[in-house]
């Protein structure tokens, strides 16, 4: 058995011991999202031992992230790094025993087989309801347990579904709502303690699963109003008798969907996501040196950025980009097309 004494203030707890830190030890965990509750949580489940942690996000940093993102500094910032990839670098300076991989990628019914395939519990810390429910039916589907989290304002939630064991995600909310009837941090606000409160109780629950202490698991809908320091745990248990398609009859719907060259509206954030599903690999080099003379152009092994003012397109190395200063999906598409190809 390993020794590990670097964990020696988790396992003389009584609800661990050295058997639940082998058991941490040996598990495969992936969060989905790393930004203010992903970052969060990452960093307590790196420091607590988690043997394979995989970080999976598809954004890059900007400086607002840093009021509430805490694994990221300046230094990421102007090196124009993925959150993925900035992540990995800082909790492998905080735990070099175990083993650390960066996604820089979206999320999405065409990929998400292959990318979480062989997990044993996955993370969530994506900022929209489209994705939760895709992982929700691929969880359901695969018999994986996960942690949804929520936190926008100065609230926050957090469930655990332990697919076959209780109401799932679309048990409880329903459908995925739409844009419109859903509020970002970008439109109203985050307070970052309510995010890390959120962050530290889906670290907390995953370490109970993960080191076999399933009876000690919270089966209810957590919320909080952390500004007005109001705190629920609400029973969800009367869902069992009003079962969604997906735990009623393996129905998963999100699993299903079609993702096609699209794009798509982030909301609050001015900006539009370009997806590409076809085989891509964009070569930066030969783009930069194409794109002289048009605009401001500056790349690295992840990402490039085009500075088209009032516009900035950020294109990865699979063809996905997020075009910034439009709301409007076919003026992105035309901006796409123009400058990095159709």
């Amino acid at each position: 058995m390993k020794e590990f004494s670097r964990y020696e203030r988790q396992f003389i707890l009584k609800g661990i011991g050295r058997e639940g830190q082998r058991l941490l030890d040996e598990s495969k965990v992936a969060v989905i999202g790393i930004g203010a509750l992903g970052s969060v949580t990452a960093n307590l489940l790196a420091r607590a031992g988690i043997g394979h942690l995989t970080l999976m996000d598809r954004d890059f940093l900007e400086i607002n992230n840093l009021q509430r993102q805490v694994l990221y500094d300046e230094k990421d910032i102007a090196e124009n790094l993925p959150k993925a990839v900035a992540a990995q670098k800082k909790l492998i300076q905080a735990n070099s025993e175990i083993t650390i991989t960066a996604e820089v990628t979206d999320l999405n019914s065409s990929n998400i087989e292959a990318l979480l395939q062989g997990y044993d519990l996955i993370i969530d810390g994506t900022d929209n309801f489209e994705t939760r429910f895709l992982i929700n039916d691929y969880c359901l589907k695969n018999k994986i347990p996960w942690i949804y989290g929520g936190a926008v304002s100065t609230e926050g939630m957090s469930f655990v579904i332990l697919p076959g064991k209780g109401p799932c995600l679309r048990c409880l909310f329903g459908e995925s709502p739409g844009p419109e009837n859903a509020q970002t941090c970008d439109q109203v606000g985050i307070l970052a303690s309510v995010a890390h409160l959120v962050a530290s109780f889906q670290a907390t629950e995953a370490i109970k699963i993960l080191a076999g202490k399933m009876d000690a698991v919270e089966r209810k809908l957590w919320k909080v109003d952390l500004w007005s320091r109001q705190f629920q745990a609400i029973s969800v248990e009367h869902l069992r008798e009003f079962p969604c398609s997906g735990c009623r009859e393996q129905s998963y719907p999100y699993l299903e969907r079609k993702i096609a060259s699209r794009a798509v509206t982030l909301c609050g954030r001015n900006a539009v996501q370009i997806y590409q599903t076809g085989p891509q690999k964009i070569d930066f080099e030969i783009l930069a040196r194409k794109l002289e003379g048009q605009a401001a152009v500056k790349f690295n092994d992840y990402l490039l950025n085009v500075h088209l003012a009032p516009y900035e397109i950020t294109v990865f190395k699979n063809g996905r980009a997020i075009v910034r200063g439009t709301e409007d999906a076919g003026q992105a598409k035309s901006l796409y097309a123009r400058y990095i190809g159709g």
